[in-house]
């Protein structure tokens, strides 16, 4: 990996490719850290500038100076495309980090190109809100390890759990490394803030890539062409077979897409030309 820095705020972070091409920035998940992106960064660091860091509380950064919501991580995000000196940026988020992002294009737009929503939640039935809900109260009171085993089933794919141990070992570490009240606070956040991201007013215009997996059963097919159909002219892409995690079994099936739709944005789209 490069080299690991950090922003006067603490967000720790590294970047990779060329410093002159477009800008990337990867959001991680859930209690993740920007490893989460490693076998990613070969497609997208050939021809971008490819930005990824850990969340507040997570990885390598500082603990938030507030409680955790989602404008605190969109915050964050402009701290650092700041620090960089970067104007303008595709932000491509994963699960929470989809959230983080239409937060942030909802709030500061002139510093988003693009968004890439990734395995992201959106507007739940009541049966499937208790049940998060739910979740996030056993975080509270167990840590980050009360629900890790059966959250694990969820993220990854029974084959991949049996056969890539070293990853599964990896991904629990990353979890269990988490300071114990940010994890829960963003357990809150991912369960109730979808609510702020439902039909926006004003839209999201921002072009969108918006994916997920087949069987991903907190940010479902059905969920995904929810947040396409409240963005205009987004594309909806769905990966078979896999489930939460299939960004890390399957990365090419994610870069691809990525590739194929950031190629297409036009030059004047980077540098905020809309005439």
């Amino acid at each position: 990996m490069s080299a690991l820095h950090r922003t006067p705020g603490g967000t720790a972070w590294c970047e990779h490719g060329n410093p002159g091409a477009h800008p990337i920035v990867l959001v991680h998940g859930l209690g993740l850290t920007l490893g989460t992106w490693d076998d990613h960064i070969a497609a997208l660091s050939a021809d971008y500038r490819v930005i990824r860091y850990d969340l507040a509380g997570h990885g390598a950064s500082a603990v938030p100076a507030r409680k955790p919501d989602l404008r605190l991580y969109a915050e964050q995000i402009v701290e650092l495309l700041d620090h960089l000196a970067i104007a303008r940026a595709a932000v491509v988020g994963f699960s929470l980090g989809g959230m983080i992002n239409r937060r942030l294009v909802m709030d500061a737009p002139e510093r988003v190109v693009a968004l890439g929503i990734f395995n992201s939640p959106h507007e739940r039935g009541d049966a499937a809100q208790a049940l998060v809900e739910q979740r996030a109260a056993d975080t509270a009171s167990g840590g980050p390890g009360a629900t890790l085993d059966a959250t694990l089933e969820r993220w990854f794919t029974s084959a991949f759990r049996q056969t890539e141990t070293a990853w599964i070992e990896r991904v629990k570490g990353w979890v269990l490394a988490n300071d114990h009240q940010v994890y829960a606070d963003c357990r809150w956040v991912l369960a109730n803030g979808v609510v702020e991201l439902i039909r926006p007013e004003p839209a999201i215009t921002a072009p969108a890539l918006v994916m997920t997996c087949e069987h991903d059963s907190g940010s479902t097919p059905a969920m995904s062409e929810a947040i396409g159909s409240e963005i205009p002219g987004s594309t909806v892409h769905i990966v078979p077979g896999l489930q939460h995690m299939g960004l890390v079994e399957q990365p090419d099936a994610f870069t691809g897409p990525t590739l194929t739709f950031l190629n297409a944005l036009a030059v004047s789209a980077w540098h905020g030309d809309k005439s």
